[in-house]
């Protein structure tokens, strides 16, 4: 392997990129390394893509349009705006703590509702409260409210369960710090029928209570490797317009050098390097 000759003395390498014929080659190669760069960000901008859905989350469905009961909740339902003819069964509700709202942390109630011609069961977040105490509050004048024990339109957004939370030695359970919908079916009264998988986040909240933050799932993100890969081409094709504008230079420079070093020879003078 040849070794790449040294030169010293001038021209420097630095004083030949300053000449005004290789600063015009150099904004020539940025400009076309900018150019470059810019298919990349287009290309980069094409290979990620938020996939469209077939369902408007904000549009309320009937929940039995979407799901049924023991059905997991998918990517297709979960996050979408429901609504199901049920009434509040008494006694069951109880609270989650550690819930944010408006980014203040509470604690929701949380409830069971019945479709009792279908023999279905709903697990609901009905409402927050920013105290244990308030939220306590209103879990009891719940199961006396007439607006919620009798049967009506309930509406709100369909939601996965959560991962069950167990309570630590000591600690009381009259407060849970997950909302699973296996654990929330476990709190209930006997009762019998079919559950759904996942609980509902109520648009209406009881007196006393602060509706729930409610948010739109956001669309998934697909990406396409063919584009992706195109991407890093043109990122290597800019890197390369400025390589290549330094390897002219570079060659510009040692043949200076080597030209001067002929001269020198042919006129029987040695030149120092």
């Amino acid at each position: 392997m040849s070794k790449r000759p040294h030169y010293e003395g001038d021209p420097t390498l630095l004083r030949v990129m300053m000449r005004p014929r290789w600063i015009l080659a150099l904004i020539l190669s940025l400009a076309v390394g900018a150019g470059f760069a810019g298919l990349a960000q287009w290309q980069m901008g094409t290979a990620v893509k938020l996939t469209e859905t077939t369902l408007d989350s904000e549009t309320s469905y009937e929940i039995h349009e979407l799901t049924k009961t023991g059905q997991p909740v998918n990517e297709d339902m979960g996050g979408r705006m429901v609504t199901d003819e049920m009434r509040l069964v008494p006694g069951d509700s109880y609270i989650v703590g550690s819930r944010m709202n408006q980014n203040e942390k509470g604690y929701w109630v949380v409830s069971h509702f019945e479709n009792e011609a279908a023999d279905e069961h709903l697990t609901v977040a009905v409402g927050w409260a920013e105290s244990e105490a308030e939220a306590q509050a209103a879990l009891e004048a719940l199961d006396t409210d007439p607006a919620f024990t009798t049967v009506h339109e309930i509406e709100g957004r369909y939601m996965p369960s959560e991962g069950a939370v167990l309570p630590g030695p000591g600690e009381p359970l009259d407060v849970y710090e997950a909302l699973a919908t296996g654990q929330s079916i476990n709190l209930w009264e006997p009762w019998q029928g079919t559950a759904f998988a996942g609980y509902l986040v109520s648009e209406d909240a009881p007196e006393g209570l602060d509706k729930i933050d409610s948010f739109p799932p956001l669309p998934e993100e697909k990406i396409n490797w063919l584009n992706l890969f195109y991407a890093i081409e043109w990122i290597v094709f800019a890197a390369f317009a400025i390589f290549f504008w330094y390897r002219l230079t570079r060659d510009a420079w040692e043949k200076e050098h080597e030209l001067m070093q002929l001269q020198a020879e042919s006129s029987g003078e040695a030149r120092v390097e």
